[in-house]
């Protein structure tokens, strides 16, 4: 289970999208922090990869922090924080932390991704996004 998620994060910092793909299951649900509210399918979800991939000018900078991982025969679930970073096209550079939960099926010996949920926090005050200050 662990080799899946660092594989997972190791494809997104590559922007290898058929390796990152290889890792979801082809009915991933997928919740991410740009609208939609769900991606749906294995189709969807890759256009949005592919996407989030194009922002950047280079490699994407993805370290997983406070990870917790739970795996009861073949379901298993893990929760972490995520610090994305790099060079983005427009030239800034870019430094954002977000939630991640991700649950997983193992089906003939093979663990997959079925549902992800990304998320960022807000202040309830303004509605505006939160951001922490490094860690």
């Amino acid at each position: 289970m662990r080799a899946l998620l660092d594989g997972r994060v190791d494809a997104c910092q590559t922007k290898d999208i058929d390796r990152l793909m290889s890792h979801y299951s082809s009915d991933i649900v997928y919740y991410d922090v740009v609208p939609p509210l769900q991606f749906t399918g294995a189709e969807e979800v890759r256009r949005n990869f592919v996407r989030w991939f194009d922002e950047y000018d280079g490699p994407i900078g993805l370290e997983t922090h406070d990870l917790s991982l739970a795996v009861s025969g073949d379901v298993a679930f893990a929760h972490m924080l995520h610090r994305d970073s790099g060079r983005q096209k427009n030239g800034l550079q870019r430094t954002i932390w977000v939630r991640s939960s991700v649950c997983c099926r193992r089906l003939n010996g093979t663990w997959s991704i079925t549902h992800e949920h990304i998320s960022v926090p807000f202040n309830p005050e303004n509605l505006q996004a939160w951001f922490p200050p490094e860690k």
